[in-house]
């Protein structure tokens, strides 16, 4: 069981670094940053990081084969993991952010998802490779210095399930955003171990991550109001929307979600602001992990019940606070009594 920590690169790189030292001496196991366009570069950031702690692990969370060719990044992972003393791990993804602003057309998500992990784990394996995929191709090249390891741990996020059945054939660690029920974990663990079936794996080799908007605090209804907003877009988005929101109930009435059908991508959940009156406890108990530390525990044990082995917790702040209340409440409140501590 691991406990993570989710940041964007929206703040400097300084402050980022105050924050994670302080995850890491409370215990986080992992730090990832978002690769989301257009905020401080990921890699930069990352590579701060790892000069400035000592055993967090560190990654994009996530990554896509889009944005940059997977050799690329292959080289960036690589160069992370030797400055990190083998600390580094891959988040990837089919990716959306900054694909209009870049004019990127996605094409073949699924596919492209596992034609760059197989080149990644070729380049990093040493000697010269050939690549000729459906999407992605590589020709006549190789890695020009010897990686840290030859294994970095390939985390894959997928909120579809053709991406799920991808990571169950190629990662090591899938991730689900919004996964906050037990229906959505049964899906989730399901596709996956479809993935793995077909490639011929043992499912349960596959560890399944939750990654969650999390708020904590004394007062519950204010810190399920701080995320509010948040669920009202996994429920309502085309990229993070779950897959059991019909059999959970929660569906949202058709014509509501036509006021927001088409929105571009953005990490700034206002333009969805206008369905809050539709977003029930219920709705954001589906999704994230919100309220009092005795709730957010019997959440997250029940989570652990359904099969999530790691929590990649993205933290939020009820008015007046702070994310740090929420980091530090999860790490040593939350996490021992989830655990019976």
């Amino acid at each position: 069981m691991a406990v993570e920590l989710l940041m964007m690169g929206n703040k400097p790189a300084r402050e980022l670094l105050e924050t994670v030292r302080v995850a890491e001496a409370n215990g986080y196991d992992t730090v990832w940053i978002a690769d989301e366009r257009f905020y401080r570069d990921v890699y930069c950031l990352l590579t701060f990081l790892a000069a400035n702690t000592e055993k967090v692990r560190l990654g994009p969370c996530i990554t896509d084969p889009f944005v940059r060719h997977p050799a690329i990044t292959t080289v960036a992972m690589a160069t992370l993991d030797d400055v990190s003393q083998g600390r580094a791990q891959l988040g990837f993804g089919a990716g959306v952010s900054g694909f209009s602003q870049l004019g990127i057309e996605s094409r073949k998500g699924p596919t492209a998802m596992r034609e760059a992990i197989t080149l990644f784990r070729k380049l990093l394996a040493g000697g010269h490779v050939n690549y000729e995929g459906e999407v992605i191709s590589f020709h006549n090249g190789e890695l020009d210095f010897k990686p840290f390891r030859e294994h970095i741990p390939v985390h894959i996020a997928s909120n579809g399930p053709l991406g799920q059945r991808v990571a169950g054939e190629v990662a090591d660690v899938a991730i689900m955003a919004g996964c906050g029920s037990a229906a959505e974990v049964r899906g989730f663990k399901g596709e996956v171990a479809r993935g793995a079936e077909r490639a011929g794996r043992d499912p349960s080799s596959i560890k399944l991550t939750a990654r969650l908007n999390t708020c904590i605090s004394d007062n519950a209804k204010a810190a399920r109001d701080a995320v509010r907003v948040s669920a009202a877009r996994y429920i309502a988005s085309g990229p993070m929307k779950m897959n059991t929101l019909d059999e959970q109930g929660l569906a949202l009435p058709a014509e509501a979600l036509a006021k927001v059908a088409g929105l571009p991508y953005t990490t700034d959940p206002a333009p969805y602001r206008e369905l809050l009156p539709l977003i029930t406890d219920r709705h954001v108990d589906a999704c994230t992990l919100a309220g009092s530390v005795e709730e957010v525990a019997a959440h997250v044990a029940e989570l652990r019940a359904a099969g999530i082995d790691s929590f990649i917790i993205a933290p939020y702040a009820v008015e007046g606070g702070s994310p740090m209340d929420t980091i530090l409440r999860f790490v040593n409140e939350v996490w021992p009594a989830a655990n019976g501590r």
